[in-house]
């Protein structure tokens, strides 16, 4: 542990959590641009749909099976739940890296904190998710 703490300072995690945000917005972005487009590409020219009554989404739209299939297929709107997926998941990637941080520095108040606000996060995505 000392040798990464040798080799990385506060400023180089902190350089390294803020790319990682940066990579995963643009990545998540990108992913649902080009779901859009796809979407478009395939719905343009569809009717308007009807909404006079309220129809809920299938699980290809609410589960993680159901968007990685739909992506496979090359589904429109599950490429755009991906990229919705990935900008969900870049926070939590945020968190658990500084996570990383702190037990480097062996900080533990800090570690502390940073693991019960991950657990809640990951308990309230995961506590009623369908799977």
């Amino acid at each position: 542990m000392n040798i990464f703490r040798k080799m990385l300072g506060d400023r180089d995690i902190e350089l390294f959590i803020g790319q990682v945000l940066r990579t995963g917005v643009i990545t998540a972005c990108s992913i649902a641009l080009l779901g859009g487009i796809f979407y478009i590409a395939q719905q343009g020219a569809a009717s308007v749909p009807d909404y006079s009554q309220f129809k809920g989404e299938g699980a290809d739209y609410t589960t993680f099976r159901g968007i990685f299939q739909g992506v496979a297929q090359g589904s429109a709107t599950e490429i755009i739940q991906l990229g919705v997926l990935v900008m969900l998941a870049t926070p939590i990637l945020r968190i658990f890296f500084s996570l990383i941080a702190f037990a480097l520095e062996k900080d533990r108040l800090y570690v502390l904190i940073t693991t019960i606000v991950l657990g809640i996060i990951l308990f309230s995505m995961f506590g009623g998710l369908k799977i």
